[in-house]
């Protein structure tokens, strides 16, 4: 698998986990929670993005 398309999957599930991480920290009022998994999905999105540019860049 090219670096670019596991950076693209590993953005992908970064999200996914800080999405849920986030939904749960509302839920149950933990803002250390929600706050930590605002911050995984952004940096899910960002190496995600890394991907796209490496895939665009032929690496």
């Amino acid at each position: 698998m090219k670096s670019s398309t596991k950076d693209q999957v590993k953005g992908k599930m970064h999200q996914v986990t800080g999405k849920v991480k986030e939904v749960v920290g509302k839920v149950i009022d933990n803002k250390e929670l929600e706050a930590k998994g605002k911050a995984e999905n952004v940096a899910g999105k960002i190496q995600q993005k890394a991907g796209d540019i490496k895939k665009i860049a032929g690496k």
